[in-house]
């Protein structure tokens, strides 16, 4: 059997698709299980457990006849038994969830399953209903229900390669790392997940007086930079890790006993991995994308703005 995925969204609509995925592949075996996602989410399946191939194409581009074509024929070469297609409402426009679910229909693929009253369902043979309130993680497993699946969803894991986890492990050594680490992902400066330096100085100087001896990380990526500088300019024994990669940052996840952010996507991760975190939230409702676990808890801002968490409630967490 081959098996295709169109999964419209970023790095955490993929995270929160791998269960199932994972949940396909282990009720067909001998399946070839593949996706077509945007350019920039390909990344994620570095970590997945269950992807052959991934394809890549925007969805939210302006895409003219020609990369419809292409995808067409992309599709129609590898002779997929299913088509499974993820999005229910704000992806994608109306048109170009239309457009996606005629060109599914013009495939062939003879069994095409999609959501119900998703204004593209006449174009699926296999439809299930929609239930828009519930975590995106069993929203997108009730799809399953298309062929017949209706056990749960397995718990949201990925597949670090070892490579990954050696390159972790050297940057520890670099950086003098021995006995476990807190990360903090800063978020970037000035935006929504931003948060001040001086609050994280407030909260980076209240673990150093209680255990002097712990490390304390910090995640760096393009985005962050300037926020990760700040910090170091205050506290210079700040341990500095760039992965370039999900799958590095995957394995330094892994590797610390607590992790410190404001990014969702880094919660997926964390999760999969079962890093203790805690996530500062801002005004946006993230309980529908936040993946069940006893080792995640949540701040969320009293005024809907990250920057007005107290560090005291941060703490408060920490120590608990």
């Amino acid at each position: 059997m081959r098996i295709v995925a169109l999964v419209p969204g970023g790095i955490g609509n993929q995270i929160l698709f791998f269960p199932t995925l994972d949940h396909l592949q282990q009720s067909y075996p001998e399946a070839q299980i593949d996706v077509v996602v945007e350019p920039q989410a390909k990344g994620a399946y570095r970590v997945s457990k269950s992807v052959g191939e991934v394809l890549a194409f925007d969805f939210k581009d302006r895409n003219g006849m020609a990369d419809w074509g292409n995808l067409l024929g992309v599709l129609r070469d590898r002779e997929y038994d299913v088509a499974i297609y993820s999005d229910s409402a704000s992806v994608t426009t109306a048109i170009r969830r239309w457009g996606i679910g005629f060109l599914l229909w013009l495939t062939g693929i003879p069994t095409r399953i999609g959501y119900a009253g998703s204004g593209v369902s006449i174009f699926f043979t296999n439809q299930v209903p929609l239930k828009t309130e519930q975590y995106v993680g069993d929203k997108y497993h009730d799809l399953l229900q298309g062929l017949e699946i209706y056990s749960p969803a397995p718990a949201l894991a990925v597949r670090v390669p070892k490579s990954d986890i050696d390159w972790a492990e050297t940057q520890q050594k670099k950086l003098g790392i021995a006995n476990g680490y807190i990360l903090i992902d800063s978020g970037v400066k000035d935006s929504g997940d931003g948060y001040p330096t001086k609050k994280w100085l407030q909260i980076i100087q209240d673990i150093q007086t209680r255990q002097p001896n712990l490390p304390i990380a910090a995640v760096q990526s393009a985005e962050n930079r300037e926020s990760v500088a700040e910090l170091l300019q205050s506290f210079p024994t700040l341990k500095v890790i760039s992965p370039e990669d999900i799958g590095k940052l995957a394995a330094i996840i892994a590797s610390a006993n607590l992790l410190l952010t404001t990014n969702s996507d880094r919660l997926s991760l964390a999760v999969a991995v079962g890093t203790y975190t805690i996530s500062l939230l801002g005004g946006k409702d993230l309980k529908q994308v936040l993946p069940p676990s006893d080792r995640l808890r949540t701040i969320q801002s009293p005024t809907g703005a990250i920057a007005d968490i107290a560090p005291q409630d941060v703490l408060e967490q920490i120590w608990k």
